[in-house]
């Protein structure tokens, strides 16, 4: 980390990563409510784009996915990184290739 910012947190008294808004706020390793929704929607999309899968499959699948940036320490991207995580997984376990823009197979 340069310097300057090392001062700017001193004389400010936060560390630049609690001024992120993507960064986590809550216990380490703890989701936060927007985590937890954004696992939610992430999942009803997935069953609905991949309607042949097991919808037990498709909630694991996530969950993993999510699980697999649990210590990451800037969530922002998190939601979109597991969600294209899930759709390769689910793409071929359904037999298709996955879109690449993620708003469907």
């Amino acid at each position: 980390m340069a310097p300057a910012a090392l001062q700017g947190a001193e004389r400010t008294g936060t560390s630049p990563a609690m001024e992120d808004p993507g960064a986590r706020t809550t216990e380490e390793g703890s989701p936060t409510p927007e985590e937890l929704a954004s696992v939610r929607t992430t999942v009803a999309r997935l069953k609905a784009a991949y309607p042949t899968v097991d919808a037990d499959i498709v909630e694991a699948t996530v969950e993993a996915a999510y699980d697999a940036f649990r210590q990451a320490r800037v969530r922002k991207y998190v939601p979109i990184l597991a969600e294209r995580r899930s759709r390769k997984v689910l793409a071929a376990a359904a037999g298709s290739t996955p879109d690449p823009a993620g708003d469907g197979p």
